[in-house]
Parts: structure tokens; sequence; C-alpha cells
């Protein structure tokens, strides 16, 4: 019997052809799947990455719930335009303590994911308060309630809980004190601000709405968008490339 011969079961059997494709899809499934048990990580190891402090912990909260990711992806692939406009392709690593991720290639707005550091605070509030002062033709709406609304910081140790409870490396000593970390990354002057870049190195610490007070949302949220992007070094990643 030829082989087209043999097939013709599959061609004429609709119960028989829906069973051997669950075959096939369970074999592949198993094959693409068994192997991931035995790995303790599916991400590469990458110096620099931390877990978000408390403060841009609680502006990643504002960012998802403003639904910022709707026109801003944070994922620059490895293509020669997009590296060339962005910087560096993203890494897995960079992601590795978001929940949600902020992927996706829908962009009514430019990637985010090298953002931090590229413009100072005073034009992330402006730009956040009102778009259109800064890009005349944004298409963005304005946000100027972030800088009239104070955090809720009673729930500042919860987030860090629950963000454990997923995965995501906060010791005690971290949840303990978020409050105070909190407070703490705005005030560079504070008692405690050396004790908060212990547990969180090389995080910035400033005044990001650059106004006295309570911390606001919009402090939260320049905080989340000046650290995007600043934690690898990627210079060493272009040295090992052109030593190849």
């Amino acid at each position: 019997m030829s082989f087209w011969n043999r097939h013709k079961i599959f061609e004429k059997n609709a119960t028989i052809l829906i069973g051997g494709i669950l075959v096939v899809i369970a074999i592949g499934g198993l094959v693409e799947i068994t192997p991931l048990f035995y790995l303790k990580s599916t991400i590469e190891v990458v110096d620099g990455v931390r877990p978000y402090t408390p403060l841009e912990l609680a502006g990643r909260n504002i960012y998802v719930r403003e639904g910022c990711y709707l026109c801003h992806s944070q994922m620059i692939r490895p293509l020669r335009d997009e590296v060339e406009r962005y910087g560096h392709y993203s890494l897995a690593a960079e992601s590795m303590y978001d929940h949600p991720f902020q992927w996706g290639s829908k962009r009514t707005g430019p990637d985010l994911a090298r953002v931090g550091a590229k413009y100072s605070d005073d034009w992330h509030v402006r730009h956040l308060i009102n778009p259109r002062a800064i890009v005349p033709q944004s298409v963005m709406p304005g946000y100027p309630s972030l800088a009239a609304t104070e955090l809720e910081l009673e729930d500042v140790a919860a987030h860090l809980r629950t963000s454990r409870a997923i995965g995501v490396p906060y010791t005690d000593d971290q949840i303990a004190n978020a409050k105070a970390d909190l407070k703490a990354q705005l005030d560079p002057d504070g008692a405690d601000a050396e004790a908060f870049q212990k547990r969180y190195p090389n995080a910035v610490v400033r005044n990001f709405d650059g106004k006295a007070g309570e911390p606001t949302e919009l402090d939260a949220l320049v905080a989340y968008l000046q650290m995007l992007g600043t934690l690898v070094d990627f210079k060493l990643y272009d040295e090992k490339a052109n030593l190849r």
C-alpha cells in the first residue's frame, strides 16, 4: 500500500483525523514543555537587574492602571531600525519581575523600554500634565490629577508581599521598610536614604515632581519611567559583540 493510500483513512474519516491531530499536538507539546521542568530558570541572569523599589512599583501600578501600555510598548525587537531608534534590544531579564509584562508591538507613542534618564524629571512632569506643551502634535491625554493625588502609603508593603508570593525576591527587611523606603527615595538628604540605597542598589534618590509635601502619584510614575532601561550596562554587551 502506497503512502497516499494509507493517508486516505485520515482524509475520509473526520474522527480519525481529529484524533491524529491531537496525538501530534500532544507529542509536540511534550517535546517543548518537558525540558522546562528540569530547568531552574529560562531567563539568563543579568547583572544590575533588581526588583522595583516601593516608589517605582507604585508608579508601575499607576502606569498599568491608566492604560499607558495601550499606546506604549516596552519591547525593543532585535531589528536594525528598532535598535537605532530606541537603543539595545530588550532582554528577557529586564521584565523578569513584571506582573504583567509590558511587551507588545502596538505603538501610538514611542517604545518606553529605554526612556529612563533620557529626559529630565521636569520634562516628564510637564509632559504628563499637558503633553501638547512638549509635543504639539501629541494625541496623548493629560494627567494633571496625578500631581494633586497623594499616594496611598498604607498598602505599599502589601504590594511587595504580593509580588513576593508570585516570585519577586523581596526580603522581609524590604517589606518591613516599604513605607519608609518609598519616602526615603524622594528625600536624598533624609536619614533613611543610605539604608534605602543598601536595600536597592543604584536606585535614584530625588524629589521627582519637584514639589514639597507628601509623595504624589506623579512622583511615583516619574520614578518608574526614569528607571526603565537603566539597570543594565549595555556597554558590556556591545563589547562582547565586538570581540566575536
